[in-house]
């Protein structure tokens, strides 16, 4: 893969847009109750916090003065109680929104592996699946946050901010005016990193993306990548790609740290100019040292919430150009999905009727143009010819993966577009050339389409296609952990379980595409024991390359031109002398 296609970016340079987060509420009205209540709790927290500088100025104006051991014991206490019901307080409402931030990730994650599930197979084939996981994982993670203590931080920032203005008049006015005179400083500081923060970020994001799609590809393709010795190739794109995380990370890093240094550095300045104001200025016996100190506490907090909203706005920034990316995926259209007034499909009996049919991937590119042809139940038919021609296609469109152009397919005389996809797909078995193996156990992959299955069930089918010998050789037989994509199995074995897997499911339609292409010649002479009980009784559709393993077939038909070149028996094909008569001749030559 060029490595120019790793380095393409996702937009995350977005307008602050109040509609994603109107459409977001639909996940925060189920919490609402419990997020007023967190709240209400981080407010009570608050004011609870802010009574210490209060109670601060009164012993250093009053007890201390005074030499009052009593008060200043009394007032040590209520300072003590006041920190102590704040981190209770804390605690409570860290609980509440850890739970709810919880269940917003996981209603949104269901919503969206849910959509994913019904996504076209060409969505998952015009795009990394890296940058589809780090939709699901990262930005999830990153939105539900927004969602939950993002507003509510949104909303007790600016309570607090009026709580401490309040408490800093009651105290003392003319000093509260000298700390207000920092915001415009702060503003500007403020309006010029967190410009430069956010745009950082969101480059971080984007290389993080780039790598996340790259690093699990190569994962999967690692054999591939040893085959080509394509390790120095790839390590050098890696490193590359790294290099822009890591270059990205500093920078942000770079930008979010002048915050503080320049947060702290106002608050200096205005601490000393309270005192200096407070001492020399407005002195002159009017302005107690309990009230500067008290001032100066204020003053320290003072900035806290107004650097917290920064933060909080910036992560909005961010998090709604990811929120927006997550409606994107949920929006992606589901192009073959049940009709409206859709029913569900009876008992199949397999015949399968095609009526004018015409179908295109792209549009003006037709693939198949009014093919019709009619298969009844019980027989067995092979699809056969170049490749590209359109035989994955038929059967692909058996199975309703796609949507027709024009035309319908008939299954015992009912239109499938007219059926419910479950009903349609769950009485059909599809074998692939590439049998994928999930992760657990054989008994597990082999269990996939018929959970009910029993142990006798499972093993019955293994026998009838000859995967039961290898799996009971396997270290713990039929509970062998196979790992992902059957990482310790063979390609024949792998065949082997899919095999045994559409056979429990017990299909009333069977197709076979190229799904013998990893076996051996020999162990599919034994597996064509199997394949015969399995297609007994079924309509089958073949798609083989070995055209010897197909002569048998009720019926051959070559696909070309975007129809069916010819259609019969092997031995009415060969007397024909037509294409398959040349294919089939072509191909025993080369065996020979």
């Amino acid at each position: 893969m060029a490595r120019n296609t790793y380095k393409q970016d996702e937009s995350l340079e977005t307008p602050f847009n109040v509609k994603h987060l109107m459409r977001a509420s639909v996940y925060i009205k189920k919490y609402a109750a419990q997020m007023i209540l967190a709240l209400f709790i981080s407010a009570l927290g608050g004011i609870t916090a802010l009574c210490a500088p209060i109670i601060i100025r009164r012993g250093l104006d009053e007890a201390v003065p005074a030499g009052d051991t009593q008060l200043l014991y009394a007032l040590c206490g209520m300072l003590v109680g006041t920190f102590a019901l704040s981190v209770i307080f804390a605690t409570i409402r860290s609980r509440i929104m850890v739970k709810v931030s919880q269940n917003i990730i996981y209603n949104i994650r269901k919503d969206l592996f849910e959509h994913l599930q019904k996504l076209p197979f060409q969505y998952y084939d015009d795009r990394p699946h890296g940058k589809i996981l780090i939709r699901v994982v990262n930005y999830v993670n990153s939105v539900s946050d927004m969602l939950s203590n993002g507003l509510i931080n949104i909303v007790l920032e600016i309570m607090n901010l009026i709580f401490i203005v309040i408490f800093m008049f009651a105290v003392d006015v003319k000093l509260s005016l000298v700390v207000l005179a920092g915001v415009p400083i702060l503003a500007v500081f403020m309006f010029w990193v967190k410009n430069k923060q956010r745009k950082a970020w969101q480059q971080v994001s984007n290389k993080n993306s780039n790598l996340n799609a790259y690093l699990q590809e190569n994962i999967v393709g690692a054999r591939i990548t040893q085959i080509f010795a394509r390790e120095d190739e790839n390590a050098e794109i890696f490193a590359d790609l790294s290099g822009n995380c890591r270059r990205t990370w500093m920078k942000a890093v770079g930008y979010s740290n002048l915050v503080w240094p320049g947060i702290d550095t106002i608050s200096v300045l205005v601490r000393g100019a309270i005192f200096l104001f407070g001492l020399l200025i407005f002195g002159q016996g009017n302005t107690s040292l309990g009230t500067i100190v008290a001032i100066s506490s204020y003053a320290s907090r003072f900035w806290q919430p107004i650097m917290n909203l920064g933060n909080i706005f910036n992560n909005f920034i961010n998090n709604i150009a990811y929120l927006e990316r997550i409606f994107e995926t949920i929006d992606e259209p589901v192009i073959v999905e049940d009709a409206p007034d859709a029913e569900q499909m009876k008992e199949i009996n397999g015949r399968v009727e095609f009526e004018n049919v015409s179908f295109s991937y792209e549009k003006g590119k037709e693939i198949l143009h009014n093919v019709s042809f009619t298969v009844e139940p019980g027989e067995s038919v092979a699809l056969v010819g170049p490749t590209g021609a359109g035989k994955s296609t038929i059967v692909s469109l058996v199975s309703r993966f796609y949507n027709l152009d024009s035309g319908r397919i008939l299954i015992d005389g009912k239109d499938i577009s007219k059926c419910t996809l479950a009903s349609l797909r769950s009485q059909m078995g599809i074998m692939l050339q590439d049998s994928f193996i999930f992760s657990g156990t054989i008994e597990d992959n082999i269990r996939y389409g018929k959970l009910d299955a029993t142990r006798e069930e499972i093993e019955n089918a293994s026998k009838i296609v000859c995967a039961d010998d290898f799996i009971r050789r396997m270290p713990d037989g039929y509970e062998t952990e196979v790992k992902e994509r059957g990482a310790l199995l063979s390609q024949g074995q792998k065949q082997l379980i899919s095999f045994a897997r559409t056979l429990l499911s017990d299909p009333r339609i069977l197709v076979l595409d190229e799904a013998t292409s990893s076996i051996d010649v020999q162990t599919e002479r034994a597996l064509q024991k199997g394949l015969n009980a399995m297609m007994k009784g079924r309509t089958s559709f073949v798609i083989a390359h070995r055209l010897s393993t197909i002569v048998n077939c009720d019926k051959i038909m070559y696909i070309g031109d975007g129809g069916i070149m010819e259609c019969g028996s092997h031995e009415e094909l060969m007397a024909k002398k037509g294409a398959y008569y040349h294919l089939y001749t072509s191909q025993m030559e080369d065996i020979a």
